[in-house]
């Protein structure tokens, strides 16, 4: 659950990359103790180096854990995001998954934290590790527009997740309606450009996200959706270790959809409040909660969009 903001940030400054990496390496002892595995992924590998401390999950369920948020992943893409990824994976004394951070360094390094007492369901439920992967496939972007990489990753996670069957599709829709108004301008707001807030920047660029997709799905007659957008910014070499302009990434995602949307949509938000009617945008799309419970209502105007978000794709489409 996205109670809490991620800690993720490719935009620290090199004292506390130099920081993270050295703790990585000998926080919990030498080095050369750690266990270090490879995991096989469609278009690469991902170098993972366990914890020396004893946990309460096994090196397998770790490894599952990984494999399936690789899997997610590399299912909504076509690919995973990278050739070579670096997973450091730290301990502490608590129960949960945290602190996961993502660095285009070496080709794409994520440092993230399994507490000593998580368990298996703790691995099963966990977002943060599916939502780090999810930075590697977009460029890195210049300090303002971090709601961008933010909002892809907060929007993107649940979406593969329901996509692989891994979370309900209930669930992922049950998040953005209770959470996606959080991410609404608020007074003194100044566009997504200029106000750097905790909601604006995951939520707000999630709604962002959800509008791009639901415009690209209604001029192209749910041919095509926000998925072939990023695919193709990531197959032009758009992945995290790419300095590109913003524009320069929605441009080359508009062309992949034969729209304007995603320039269009950043323009109306990019220096203003643009707050958007997220009440009428779920009658829409046919969704409704209610003590928790997400219902479907598939005569809705554009329950088709709805069900096409969410639903199982098995080829890339470019």
């Amino acid at each position: 659950m996205h109670l809490l903001g991620p800690f993720s940030s490719r935009q620290f400054s090199v004292v506390i990359f130099l920081t993270v990496l050295l703790t990585g390496l000998v926080g919990s002892g030498a080095a050369q103790e750690s266990q270090a595995l490879v995991l096989r992924v469609p278009g690469g590998k991902i170098d993972v180096t366990l914890p020396e401390e004893k946990l309460k999950v096994s090196r397998q369920d770790l490894m599952n854990w990984i494999k399936s948020a690789a899997d997610a992943v590399s299912h909504y893409y076509g690919r995973f995001p990278v050739p070579h990824l670096t997973l450091k994976i730290r301990s502490d004394g608590g129960s949960r998954v945290r602190h996961g951070v993502t660095y285009a360094t070496d080709g794409g390094l994520i440092v993230i934290t399994v507490g000593q007492n998580a368990d298996i369901d703790e691995l099963k439920e966990d977002w943060t590790l599916t939502h780090e992967m999810v930075h590697l496939a977009f460029p890195s972007m210049e300090d303002n527009h971090h709601w961008i990489e933010e909002g892809l990753s907060t929007y993107i996670e649940p979406v593969a997740r329901a996509q692989m069957g891994q979370i309900p599709v209930e669930e992922a829709w049950r998040q953005f309606i209770r959470d996606m108004p959080k991410g609404q301008p608020m007074s003194g707001d100044a566009g997504m450009d200029n106000t750097h807030t905790w909601g604006r920047t995951y939520w707000g660029g999630a709604i962002f996200c959800l509008v791009a997709d639901v415009q690209i799905r209604e001029q192209t007659k749910n041919r095509k959706g926000l998925q072939d957008a990023l695919r193709a910014i990531l197959n032009s070499g758009g992945d995290i270790t790419q300095d590109w302009d913003i524009e320069k990434a929605l441009a080359r995602g508009d062309r992949a959809t034969g729209t304007h949307v995603l320039r269009g949509l950043y323009r109306e938000m990019c220096d203003k409040p643009a707050p958007v009617d997220l009440d009428q945008l779920w009658r829409k799309l046919g969704l409704s909660l209610q003590n928790r419970v997400v219902s479907f209502d598939d005569k809705a105007p554009e329950a088709n969009i709805r069900q096409a978000i969410t639903a199982v794709r098995t080829s890339p489409q470019h």
